[in-house]
């Protein structure tokens, strides 16, 4: 076996494992699973793994190198409206191709898919290029995310609320396995030809901005559609008694995957060959790397979202439903928070942006740090979501508290601490919470007779959010232990520090927290 392949796989199974036990736990001491019921859960879980593996490395062979070298060659085109237009068009070729955004779509039925699907799609087209024009004008991304975020609360105020849960949503959505990859390489870039001091952290934000623009694109969509009688169909039960009926079922929903993935992945793979045939920017042994990336990532997210839908999303309904009905239904709270903790580590897009996080603050900020940090919020969002099911509390009620927290805090925060945290919020909502907690929050409201519109949708969006608080105390942490190591450089030239120091403070945060 390839031994990059390996060392992703092996990865994966550390992340997958932990929720895998607790399905199995659950079905052992609350709510018995029939045995087929479990074979399927647990060949969803082999194929989960396999393809987050074959995700994260065909990603990092393809999707980082395209975005980096976008991202360059952009910020060498001195016509600003050229530039702003391509990041717009690309805005809206990701957002087409991300699966989840599909998975969303189909679930509103008071709107067309195609027409959420574009306004969405124009939403991050126009906020991509806001990042873009950030960037290139060195505008401070914490002043920008208060000014859009009081927008995006205002807006909120006007629009019907079964819509209000949707909209939220729909920013966590956009930023899954396709866009993350591309987004964040397209930062890197971007700020690669800058060498002032402020690079490395301007760097990240496009992630944020990217998710807020959904929102504020689907509220406006909210003024003339009223999902007033929207019905959410979940994923039910596959009857199978034998193995042979187990991977009967798998083999059925592969060819919808197939289709899927590759209609996902065609804009990105035609949008290179163009770059390519008009910049040459690659060699050949780089254009080999990157189609070989494209395979790896196609066959994974094929096998990542079959695993995910056919194997996860019904026994994440079931359980809901099952244990909502228990005469101690609340311990769904506590349940839904350590569901929430390992979960994230699931979601391929983590993984990649931790691995980026990493790479661009040479190890100034590691995996683990990211890794606990992301589960705890998280937790955090899954316990509140779970809350408010049982008990109706509107979103707006966490919501707006949350930002506004989150917003202050920004302030505070050392730079890169803010892009990162913001970024963060974005991708710990994957195919993973789409696929399992919101049918674990729907099969809870269907059982305990609350709205769906306005009680079960809404926990993309809570796991948005809590990332954002989580890793900004990381930084304001981080920023006292650096004040008071006075040998130990400033948060601004961290990543540029000696190595050494970097490892003795993080192995002391770690310690001492």
């Amino acid at each position: 076996m390839n031994p990059k392949l390996k060392e992703k796989t092996l990865e994966s199974l550390a992340a997958v494992l932990p929720i895998t036990g607790i399905v199995f736990l659950i079905s052992l001491f609350l709510v018995p699973i029939e045995i087929g019921t479990v074979s399927m859960f647990l060949t969803g879980s082999v194929m989960l793994i396999i393809g987050m593996g074959l995700f994260q490395l065909g990603a990092e062979m393809s999707m980082t190198p395209i975005g980096e070298g976008i991202g360059a060659q952009m910020s060498k085109t001195r016509s600003i409206p050229l530039v702003l237009l391509l990041g717009f068009i690309m805005g809206i070729i990701i957002t087409i191709s991300e699966p989840d955004l599909q998975v969303l779509a189909q679930q509103v039925p008071s709107v067309p898919n195609f027409t959420l699907i574009i306004t969405v799609a124009i939403g991050v087209g126009i906020f991509l290029a806001l990042a873009i024009m950030r960037i290139a004008f060195k505008i401070n991304l914490s002043v920008l995310l208060i000014i859009l975020y009081l927008m995006l609360i205002t807006a909120s105020f006007f629009v019907p609320e079964d819509f209000l849960a949707v909209a939220f949503d729909s920013g966590g959505v956009t930023t899954g396995p396709m866009t993350v990859p591309f987004i964040m390489a397209m930062g890197v870039g971007l700020a690669s030809v800058r060498s002032d001091k402020n690079a490395t952290s301007d760097s990240f934000g496009l992630v944020a901005l990217c998710s807020i623009g959904p929102i504020l694109a689907v509220l406006v969509l909210g003024l003339f559609f009223h999902p007033d009688e929207a019905v959410y169909e979940a994923g039910s039960m596959a009857d199978v008694n034998t193995t042979q009926d187990v991977a009967l079922e798998f083999f059925k929903g592969l060819p919808t995957y197939i289709e899927e993935v590759a209609v996902s992945l065609l804009p990105i793979v035609a949008v290179f060959a163009i770059f390519q045939l008009i910049f040459r920017r690659y060699h050949k042994g780089q254009i080999k790397r990157v189609i070989i990336g494209f395979v790896y990532t196609y066959l994974g997210l094929v096998l990542f979202l079959c695993g995910v839908n056919v194997g996860f999303a019904p026994v994440g309904s079931y359980l809901g439903e099952a244990i909502a009905l228990l005469p101690y239904k609340w311990i769904l709270v506590p349940l839904g928070g350590l569901i929430g903790y390992f979960i994230v580590k699931a979601e391929p897009a983590i993984q990649v942006l931790n691995h980026q996080v990493e790479s661009v603050t040479n190890g100034a900020i590691s995996v683990r740090a990211m890794n606990r940090c992301m589960s705890i919020g998280v937790s955090i969002s899954v316990a509140l979501a779970m809350l408010r099911v049982l008990s109706g509390i509107p979103i707006q009620w966490i919501i707006i508290p949350g930002y506004l927290i989150a917003l202050v805090m920004s302030r505070f925060v050392p730079k890169i601490f803010v892009g990162i945290a913001f970024d963060s919020g974005g991708v710990a909502s994957g195919p993973m919470t789409t696929t399992f907690l919101i049918p674990l929050s729907i099969g809870v409201c269907e059982a305990v007779g609350g709205n769906i519109m306005t009680d079960a949708f809404g926990v993309v969006s809570l796991v948005a959010l809590t990332p954002l608080i989580a890793i900004q105390i990381m930084g304001l942490v981080y920023q006292f232990k650096l004040k008071t190591k006075k040998t130990l450089p400033t948060a601004a030239v961290a990543a540029s520090a000696n190595m050494d120091d970097i490892v003795e403070f993080e192995e002391d945060f770690w310690n001492d927290n």
